[in-house]
This record gives structure tokens, sequence and C-alpha cells, in this order.
């Protein structure tokens, strides 16, 4: 058998398939620089790992997009069947060495799903990684069997390995986002990021379930979308459950139904059958804690079981939701505990979050609590649905009236209300400055520190609270930046975006400055839209007229080469151009650009 020098490129349909995707890639930008930059001159590549629908295949096909590359893929069908995964690449009967030989041309090896490996084609691919001539991006599962020659990759140090965490909340909700055709509210997007725990493919599969059902309805006075009440069990969801919902043993059966149906309290080990709770926990479907609190694992397994229950099962095993008031009343509790000891950090509230999932009503007094809680750790856009959730209740209530219109204001929303505790927000939504200090004065006065007057604020605060006024008053770079690094400790992200832009400000050091700027910025970013007079601060740094050019257009998410072409460059010197931008912007992070160069238009809360 003769040895090309190089293997003409091969895409599966399967490959075809992730290319066609209606949802554009979003998020995960580190992990796409790293997978891009092991693909470079001198690298043999990388090992991409994960949980099972968590996007591997997705980076890993938008890492190589318009790269020639061969493509293989394991299946459970074919994993007795040697070479199987190379077959289309591979020509009549070969031996190991030959199929190395064969496959040393090719400039880039894909091979997706690589946990389903036969024994023949795993052995084929550490073999090529041995041999470094051949570079390779595999992609396998977590948590499953894997062929001991793939593990080796990365455990004997051949490749390097990315072990892939779910999306993290934020950019999931920039990807709900490009699913649904505009903005979700939080709860919304809370709710599907908690139901689907990482696993992009459900979540694709619930949100075109809520779309194409009409489920998802406009939020008053704003441009965003809520959905509320049951799950939609669709024939891909249901397939998705069926080891749960297919449970041939009554007593199971029976144990999860109750499980489901005591949602969002948990049941005592005690009362459960011991064996069968074995059984279900050994299985990943149960969850017992230290204290025999016993719960469904998945969050997606309560609603199936309901919707799939009989009505006279459901009628008997339901019950009514008047019995969360004291759990719910526990859980106002500790919100009002963690505000008194100035840690605003989320802690666990599943009860209200399943009341408000359901479209129950939620009561004023603790939606009011969420909304403050949510607000001052600077998710305005969160505290705003919290205060509207007690409003659809209590139209009246003046507590989630008075969180509305502070997250409205601190949005930089100038329709926001001016009154109450809200004026002096409202005032610096408008631009009046000096009145919003003034204001500041007559209320709350760490407001008066947050808008720039610390001297409004002498002797009326104390701790860390107190350390800002007198870090701001002296114009104290370094106090400031310990300052905001302890905020944000404490959860009050938007505070310590604030603390750190005013660091920026007074830092004679530049360095130090550019610093405190990024750090403000990536912080700001997680802020859902917070548009204060200190972030406003945020300026781009001074670059040139074409770096100026090339940062806005990667801010606006274009990648090197796109920029490349539009400008008629190389796509090194777009890149030098960018890596001489981020030096003096202090940035290193792509995703912080479009905050950088302006921060976003004010969105109602």
């Amino acid at each position: 058998m003769s040895t090309p020098t190089h293997v003409a490129v091969t895409i599966s349909p399967r490959d075809a398939k992730t290319l066609e995707t209606a949802w554009p890639f979003t998020g995960r930008a580190d992990e796409l620089e790293l997978v891009r930059r092991s693909l470079t001159a001198g690298r043999n590549g990388i090992v991409v790992t994960g949980p099972a629908g968590c996007g591997k295949s997705r980076l890993v096909t938008e890492a190589v997009r318009g790269t020639d590359r061969a493509v293989a893929a394991g299946t459970p069908e074919t994993r007795g069947i040697p070479f199987a995964a190379f077959a289309h690449l591979l020509s009549g009967t070969v031996t190991l060495h030959d199929a190395v030989r064969v496959l040393s041309g090719v400039r880039l090896l894909v091979v997706d799903d690589a946990h389903l490996l036969d024994d023949a084609s795993a052995a084929l691919v550490h073999q090529l990684a041995v041999h470094g001539r051949t570079r390779l991006l595999v992609v396998a599962a977590e948590g499953v069997p894997v062929p001991g020659a793939v593990s080796r990759l990365w455990s004997g140090e051949l490749l390097p390995r990315l072990a892939l965490e779910p999306l993290p909340r934020e950019e999931t909700a920039e990807l709900l986002t490009a699913g649904a055709g505009g903005a979700l509210e939080p709860l919304t997007t809370d709710r599907l990021h908690r139901l689907c725990r990482g696993d992009l493919r459900l979540l694709r599969e619930l949100l075109t379930a809520v779309r194409e059902r009409g489920l998802l309805e406009p939020v008053p006075d704003t441009d965003r979308r809520m959905w509320r009440g049951p799950v939609p069990v669709t024939a891909a969801v249901r397939e998705r459950t069926a080891h749960v919902l297919d449970r041939t043993l009554p007593a199971e059966r029976e144990t999860l139904e109750r499980l489901a149906f005591a949602e969002p309290l948990p049941l005592d080990a005690d009362d459960l059958d011991t064996g069968v709770l074995e059984r279900l926990e050994a299985e990943g479907l149960v969850a017992v804690d230290d204290h025999g609190a016993t719960r469904l694992a998945h969050p997606l397994h309560g609603p199936v079981l309901r919707a799939a229950a009989g009505r006279l099962r459901a009628r008997r095993l339901s019950r009514t939701p008047d019995r969360c008031g004291p759990a719910l009343a526990a859980e106002e509790a500790l919100l009002a505990q963690r505000v008194e000891r100035g840690d605003v950090r989320a802690p666990e509230a599943p009860v209200g979050e399943w009341l408000a999932a359901e479209g129950l009503p939620v009561p004023a007094r603790y939606a009011a609590s969420r909304a403050r809680l949510a607000r001052l750790g600077g998710l305005l856009r969160e505290a705003a649905a919290w205060a509207r959730e007690g409003l659809r209740t209590s139209p009246a209530d003046a507590s989630c009236r008075d969180e509305l219109a502070l997250a409205t204001a601190q949005s930089g929303d100038t329709s926001a209300e001016d009154g109450g505790a809200a004026a002096a927000w409202a005032a610096a939504a408008r631009g009046d400055l000096d009145a919003a200090v003034r204001l500041a004065t007559a209320g709350d006065p760490y407001d008066a520190v947050r808008l720039g007057a610390p001297e409004r604020a002498v002797g009326r605060l104390t701790g860390v609270f107190a350390a800002h006024a007198d870090a701001l008053a002296r114009g104290d770079g370094p106090a400031l930046d310990e300052v905001a690094g302890e905020l944000e400790r404490r959860g009050f992200l938007l505070f310590a975006a604030e603390a750190r832009a005013q660091a920026a400000g007074a830092h004679r050091d530049p360095g130090a400055a550019r610093t405190a700027r990024t750090r403000a910025v990536a912080l700001a970013r997680r802020c859902e839209g917070a548009r204060t007079p200190a972030l406003s601060g945020l300026a781009l740094g001074e670059l040139t007229a074409r770096q100026r050019q090339i940062v806005t257009l990667a801010a606006a998410g274009l990648s090197n080469r796109q920029i490349a072409e539009r400008l008629t460059l190389s796509v090194r010197t777009v890149g030098n151009h960018l890596y001489g931008a981020y030096t003096r912007l202090g940035a290193g992070d792509r995703g912080a650009l479009p905050w950088l160069m302006e921060l976003p238009e004010p969105q109602p809360a």
C-alpha cells in the first residue's frame, strides 16, 4: 500500500449536520481560543471532554471551521468492528501499522465520540498521537466508559486535555436570546438553565417546544418574554427521560412519583422504602442529604413525571400550593439574614423559584426580598423580574414598586419612577447628577458614595461601605481596589464594579489604572445592563485609528479572519493590532471589548 503525502478532506454527514445548526455559536470564547491554539504549528492537538450535551462537538466544529480536516466518529453500533470509525479513510483490510502509515499523511484529524470507538480505532488514535505527525482533535464524553487507549492520550500526557464545564448562566442567556429570537426575562433563563443542567441539546429542545406551543408571553413595559407553567413534554423530552418514565418495578415508579408530587419540598427518607431508595440512588435518580431529605436528582424529572401521571394518580399524590407556606417563610428569613450580614450571594431558595416557574402566586413580601437581594448583587434584570412577580398579585405593593423603580433607574432607563427610594437614581438616569447626590444625601448614604460624593456619607456608614467612602474621599486607588475585592467576595457585584471604576480614575500608575478598568468591565458585564454614573466613566483608552477600527469589529463579534477579509489585511496583521489594543486597554478577554468600547444602551429592566 502506498503512503500518500496528504489525505483529501472528508466531512461526514454527521459533521455536515453539526455545521447546519440554526443557533449561532455563543460564548466559550476562552475555550475556543485554546482549541484553536492547539492546532497551530508546533502543537499536536488536544482532547476535549465534558458531559453529554455540553457543546463539545459544537465547540470543535467552530474551532476547525474553514480548515481542511478528516473526520471520524465512534458509534454504539460499530464498537465491535475493527477500524469501523475510519472505514471511509482506509481501503480494504488493514493492520494497525498500515492504518498509521495512511493517516500519518492527514494534517488534521477530528475524532468525535471517541468514547464509542472500537478497540482497533482507539489504538490507531493513540498511535497517531505517539508518532506526532498528525494533529489530533479528539472529543470524548465524561461519566461513561472510555477505551484505555483514548484515556491514555491525556493521562499519558500525549495530548493536553480541555475538560469542558457546563455553559455558565450568562452565556446561556446569550444563547437563549439567539435561539428565542429575542431576549428572555431572567427567571425564564434561570429556569431553563436549571432544568437542563448544561445539556445544550436539551436546552434547545425545551426552548423550541416552548416557542412552538406559544408559551412565551411578553413582559409588560419591556422587550422581553417570559415562560410560566408546566414543562412541555415533547417526544424528545420523553425519550431523554425514558429511564425514569419506563420503570418496570411498581415500587420504584411509586417512589419517583411521590418525590415528584412533593416538589418543591423534599420527602424524609424514613417515609420511603429503603431498598428502593438505595437502588434509585445507585442509578443517580434520587439524592439524599445528610439530614435524610430526599429529592429527585435531576430537576427535569419531577415535571415530566407529574405530566405523565394519570388524572386519578395525580389527584391522589398532589398537594395544595399552601403547603409551601412555612418553607417560603424560612426562605424569606434566610434572604433577610443575608442582607443583614452583608453577604448577598444568592442562597438556595427552591420554593419561591418553583412557585414562580409554575405560574402560582408569589407573595409580594417574598418577591420584594428576592428583588432586593438580586439588586444588591447587581442582577438588575432579575431584581425587576422578582418585583414584577410580586406586583402580579399585589399591584400596589410599595416594596415591590420601589425595587422595580430602583432596578430600572440603575439600568439607566430615564422612564424610571422619580420618587421614593429610587429618586436619586432616577435623577442620575436623566443626567442630573447634582440632584442625584442631593437626593442620595437625604436617603441611603452609600448611594452618595456610589455617585461620587463620599463626603456626604461621613460617619453614616460602617464596615466595607465606610472603607469605600474613606478610600474614595482620599483618592486612594489601591485602597479602592481592596474595597472592590471585598465587595465582590460578598456578592455585591455592581458595587464592586463601581469601586473598580473609581479606582481606575484614582490610580496614578497607568498600569494599575488599566487593570482596575479591565476588572470593572468584567464585573459590569455580569450586572445585567447596569448603567450608573461610575460605570459611565469606563472610557476607551487611547488607540490608533486602525486599532479602533479593528477593535470595533472584534467587539461586534467578528473573528480575526473575518476582520482581515473585510479590511483587506492579513490575519497576522489583525492579530498584531488587537494585541497592541489589548495591551493599551489592559484587557486579555475579547468578550470585554463591547464594554470597553462603549457601555450598552439603556434597556428596560
